[in-house]
């Protein structure tokens, strides 16, 4: 019997056409051509995509269920964004607003390595976590190394990247992370706290791996990656071959046809990220308080066969705010701070040590 994945769209219709528009999406993100040619039993049983339900959500939108048969995606990442998504995202009037996976899926693509209780373990925590980039781009690595030991010296627990430093030539990658390791390895043994570093990885395959080796050869055990950028296979297959490895995913090219919950509270976890950034509320980007919970939640929930995933709001970070959202978010969160601490500047590490207290001393 073939599993099929329940695909939840959300669909602008007029009352008269969203029968035939909900056939046309089972359609496209399936067999992709006119139905009645296929005389084939096992294409039309077994590959074919269902209406599953069409429920009216009133002011012209409907909510449209469509089962898609697992074995069309290969079990292959890129090929399963093709599957659920792929034409339909060319449309207007829809969006993808969720998904349920059958357990094959679950199983082939496995979610988060490790998820929130590895990103405790690393650093030995309990609660809330702390996090903060490394920026502004074109800084060389002498100063970024400089920043992050002062950073790590206020007893952070993560210190990322900026998602910006890739391999320029003012600070390629093979230069950044030894000294910025280091940095913070230094850092460490003042501090008492076991600040871990996550290079940001970029690039082809071949590049990443070898980026991941520079990781190795210097002691780092985390990574940031943007899997729009560089596409969910490469996420996959660098993720399959470093499990030990913890892997934060940046949002970066995800404003798009996929309702945000899903992208970072479900897709992401599935796909392995053990901690998930996205835009929280009274930030720049603008995510009503809402959504940012609803993220957080699908981020968190029992799933089985798959670990929580951490969700990590970034963006209108302060010191003054850390009550509220923990108040909001609960305690299985990353707060990332940006801007607001790099802006102590001299003071940088006193206000790194604030920030983590309130964080860690919240109750």
């Amino acid at each position: 019997m073939t599993t099929r994945i329940t695909t939840i769209y959300r669909v602008k219709a007029e009352a008269a056409t969203i029968e035939a528009r909900a056939q046309g999406i089972a359609v496209e993100q399936s067999v992709e051509m006119p139905v009645a040619p296929i005389d084939d039993p096992f294409v039309l049983e077994n590959v074919l995509g269902r209406v599953e339900e069409i429920k009216d959500l009133g002011a012209g939108e409907y909510e449209v269920r469509i089962g898609l048969a697992s074995i069309t995606t290969g079990y292959d990442a890129a090929q399963f964004i093709n599957m659920i998504l792929g034409n339909t995202s060319l449309q207007d009037g829809i969006t993808l607003e969720d998904a349920i996976f059958p357990e094959d899926i679950v199983k082939a693509f496995g979610g988060p390595n490790h998820g929130l209780e590895g990103f405790r373990a690393r650093v030995g925590a309990k609660g809330a976590l702390s996090a903060t980039a490394l920026k502004p781009q074109g800084t060389p690595p002498a100063t970024l190394a400089r920043l992050a030991y002062d950073i790590a010296l206020g007893g952070i627990d993560y210190i990322k990247d900026d998602h910006g430093l890739a391999d320029q030539y003012y600070a390629p990658f093979a230069a950044r992370v030894p000294v910025i390791a280091e940095a913070v390895h230094k850092a460490r043994a003042k501090s008492g706290v076991a600040t871990r570093y996550l290079p940001s990885l970029n690039g082809n395959l071949d590049k990443m791996r070898a980026q991941m080796q520079i990781c190795r050869d210097n002691g780092v055990d985390g990574v940031l990656i943007a899997p729009m950028l560089c596409g969910f296979a490469q996420f996959q297959t660098i993720k399959a071959e470093n499990p030990d490895f913890l892997f934060m995913t940046h949002p970066s090219m995800a404003g798009g046809p996929m309702a945000p919950a899903f992208f970072f509270g479900k897709l992401m976890r599935l796909m392995g990220s053990d901690a998930s950034v996205f835009a929280n509320y009274g930030g720049r980007f603008g995510y009503p308080p809402q959504l940012c919970k609803k993220i957080a939640g699908w981020c968190l929930e029992e799933s089985k066969g798959q670990k929580p995933c951490v969700p990590v709001p970034a963006g209108g970070m302060e010191l003054k705010r850390v009550p509220e959202l923990l108040s909001f978010f609960g305690t299985g969160v990353i707060l990332l701070i940006g801007g607001s601490l790099l802006s102590a500047k001299e003071n940088i590490t006193a206000e790194t040590a604030k920030f983590c207290d309130a964080v860690r001393n919240f109750s």
